[in-house]
């Protein structure tokens, strides 16, 4: 047998590299015959496969109705605008709109109180990139100094600029921002933290402190001894040499770690020898399968899944130059500190991770059927996965736990309605036994980032009420499906408005309102989206704290930095009282997530067109090259005014449907929009000429992959069931991979 033939196990042909990576990686200490499981997997494939498809053709039927009946109100009534009763009264007749059963209140147990109890920021990462993946697992806690001193959160006026140097003007500034929010959450019972001159520990009773202190004592400027004004906020200590070298403190269940150390550089000029506040910042962190990778075949799957797994055993490194040094990342171990009791407190050191799996809609042959056929990616997802956590939830790698609760938390993305997400359960059941596993280990959250399971999201938490531990508001992918699912009820308002308009702040009410209902507090998190510029966190700071104010008890952010900024939020704002608040409010209305974004009579001019549909191609341009290109799902692309934007795959989703539809409704035209991404494409090529692994477009447009890609998406857009991207960027990458493969080997015979 050669060594690149796929392994046939009864009814399926599985590709080498991934054979090798389960038999020879995987499998062993979780005391899983490799071929077994395989067995019991092709058993799933057969039995559920088909169920799969259904789902499928039930989303492409909804859409065909959909599009059917847009049509017929335009015919029969011309120029009128939409009817919302008939239109609702469609919706539920067709069974796109499903009647609510009884109240409910989920059961979800096992969870850990990073999901449970603990409100913070959340992280989303390509699994695929071991480096970047290592660093959001780290995130757990992060340097306020940091953070502050190298982002606009600090102003630049006065001396304070950021330069290559330290420059200590803007040090102080960093300084007197830490300690005014010191002030603000966890006060002194007296003075303020920029009087503190020291931190002693003392007993209870006043005297010196024996093995056990239990009392932290502010020394201020004037003399005066102060405590803090809620002695509980003092959750333990560090020393070194005798001396407090940092004081641990919790307030809303996060904790705050004050570093002293006087012969640091900060140190030193700090009256209290603070050189740092650390703080706990990415509480969760999502290691992402699906939209911010790139991953087309087993080839990619396999690095997909080595690096979940070295996570999972806690053996996963990366290297990296910094400085003129190599240096070698590692997963960081857990804190160590004594309690106010003198006992040791273990406070985790990393993120609690989840995973997020593809959705139903995509297919590999990284494993196929004997006849070829290629199975559901999303059932090799959740095996393998799944498998890799074997070794956390055996303790394989002890000193680097993930769940202590024993589970592992599944992301489940574009789901439409509850009988997508039933089968989903289905699925984690079948795996739970192929791999020996306890029933309902693996655990769902539920993006709700598809209009189908907005509307029914209430049936949709029931389907997995034993299971779930999030929902989430993707409002990137909920507006490309808004526009796809309405794409022929006219033309639909400019991009930059949608955000704005009536369905959408329904919508994210909504989320919350149902989560709060179905019981969600105290057992899984109700989540809200992306900050999408990672290099403009002031303006974050101004804006995200507005997701802990609307009940949120977590919210993405894209890097370690902007989590230890946003933490600072759920110091401002206690979700939970936020949450006992709105659960009297009643629902958001259902009337006003199914008002449609239509320009309706309004016109446009055409420099708003032609500007619209610039912003639109370039966007396009600038992450399909990259993904296409260079094989990378997210990363920081600078729109049309050279602003980096967080992007993957949900913002084309966006950008394409968008062009699709003033395309289907005549607003611009077929070699308008072509001369417009040719133009682009000029400009995206100036943006990455400093990339020396960039390919430009420019040279000749018709063999470029990344442009043909880019033209196909909006082209195509109409006809793709919902709307994504997958089948023309990875049609696309699979095309450089092989032209890249034969230049390899030309090269090297």
């Amino acid at each position: 047998m050669s060594a690149l033939e796929p392994v046939t196990i009864k009814n399926l042909r599985i590709a080498r590299s991934l054979y090798d990576l389960v038999q020879s990686e995987i499998a062993p200490g979780t005391g899983l015959d490799p071929d077994t499981v395989w067995t019991s997997f092709g058993a799933i494939v057969e039995n559920l496969g088909p169920e799969n498809r259904r789902l499928l053709e039930v989303r492409a039927r909804h859409e065909q109705e959909i599009d059917a009946w847009h049509e017929e109100q335009i015919r029969e009534h011309p120029g009128e605008a939409l009817d919302p009763r008939a239109y609702k009264a469609f919706l539920i007749e067709t069974g796109y709109l499903l009647p609510e059963d009884d109240p409910l209140t989920i059961t979800t147990s096992d969870v850990d109180p990073e999901i449970s109890s603990i409100a913070g920021p959340q992280l989303v990462v390509p699994v695929d990139n071991a480096r970047y993946a290592l660093n959001a697992a780290n995130a757990r806690w992060g340097s306020l100094y940091d953070a502050l001193y190298g982002t606009d959160v600090i102003g630049e006026e006065d001396g304070a600029e950021r330069g290559t140097e330290y420059n200590p003007v803007r040090g102080s500034r960093v300084v007197e921002w830490a300690e005014r929010f010191l002030d603000d959450v966890v006060p002194l019972e007296e003075g303020l933290y920029s009087e503190v001159t020291e931190f002693l520990l003392e007993a209870d009773d006043g005297a010196s402190p024996d093995d056990s202190p239990s009392r932290l004592v502010c020394v201020l400027a004037d003399g005066r001894r102060t405590g803090l004004a809620d002695p509980s906020y003092f959750a333990g200590f560090q020393l070194e040499d005798g001396r407090v070298s940092s004081v641990l403190l919790r307030h809303h269940d996060l904790y705050i770690d004050l570093r002293i150390d006087r012969n640091h550089a900060v140190g030193k000029v700090h009256p209290a020898g603070v050189c740092d506040v650390v703080i706990e910042s990415a509480v969760t962190t999502i290691q992402d399968c699906e939209d911010s990778v790139s991953a087309v075949d087993a080839e990619d799957k396999v690095l997909v899944y080595r690096n979940w797994l070295g996570i999972m055993k806690g053996t996963l490194t990366a290297t990296l130059e910094k400085g003129g040094r190599t240096l070698t990342r590692t997963l960081n171990e857990d804190r160590t500190y004594q309690d106010p009791s003198g006992e040791e407190l273990t406070l985790p050191g990393r993120s609690l991770l989840l995973v997020r799996n593809v959705g139903i809609h995509m297919y590999t042959d990284a494993v196929t059927t004997t006849d070829g056929e290629p199975i559901p990616e999303g059932f090799l997802d959740v095996l393998i996965t799944a498998w890799g956590a074997l070794h956390d939830l055996r303790g394989n790698g002890a000193a680097v736990r993930n769940s202590r609760a024993g589970s592992m938390y599944i992301v489940k993305p574009k789901l439409h309605g509850p009988e997508e997400v039933l089968a989903t359960v289905e699925l984690f059941a079948h795996v739970e036994q192929a791999l020996g596993l306890r029933q309902r280990t693996l655990k769902i959250g539920i993006m709700d980032e598809e209009r189908r399971t907005t509307v029914n999201l209430k049936e949709c938490i029931r389907a997995a009420a034993d299971r779930v531990i999030f929902i989430n508001t993707g409002f990137l992918d909920r507006t490309g499906d808004e526009i796809h699912t309405s794409m022929v009820a006219g033309a639909m308002i400019p991009k930059p408005e949608i955000k704005s308009c009536p369905w959408m702040l329904a919508y994210e009410d909504w989320n919350v309102d149902v989560g709060i209902e179905c019981g969600l507090p105290g057992v899984a998190q109700i989540g809200k989206g992306m900050w999408a510029a990672p290099e403009i966190l002031g303006a974050m700071m101004d804006a995200k704290i507005d997701h802990p104010r609307a009940g949120a008890n977590t919210a993405w952010v894209p890097s370690p930095t902007a989590a230890t900024l946003h933490a600072t939020h759920y110091h401002r704002v206690n979700v939970r009282e936020v949450q006992s608040e709105l659960a009297g409010r009643g629902r958001a209305d259902l009337d006003a997530i199914l008002t449609l974004p239509l320009l309706g009579d309004r016109g446009l001019a055409d420099e708003e067109i032609q500007n619209e549909l610039e912003n639109n191609t370039q966007g396009i341009l600038g992450y399909v090259v990259r993904w296409v290109g260079q094989g990378i799902g997210c990363s920081k692309v600078p729109d049309i005014n050279d602003v980096a934007l967080m992007e993957d795959r949900a913002t084309l989703r966006i950008s394409s449907q968008h062009i699709a539809n003033w395309l289907h409704h005549g607003l611009i035209t077929a070699d308008q929009v072509t001369s417009t991404f040719e133009a682009m494409a000029a400009v995206v090529d100036s943006q990455n000429e400093g990339d020396p692994d960039y390919t430009p477009m420019s040279p000749d447009l018709s063999s470029s992959p990344e442009f043909q890609a880019a033209l196909e998406l909006v082209f195509a857009g109409r006809r793709e069931t919902n709307g994504y991207t997958e089948t023309v960027l990875h049609a696309r990458r699979r095309e450089v991979k092989a032209r890249t493969h034969a230049t390899q080997e030309a090269g090297a015979s």
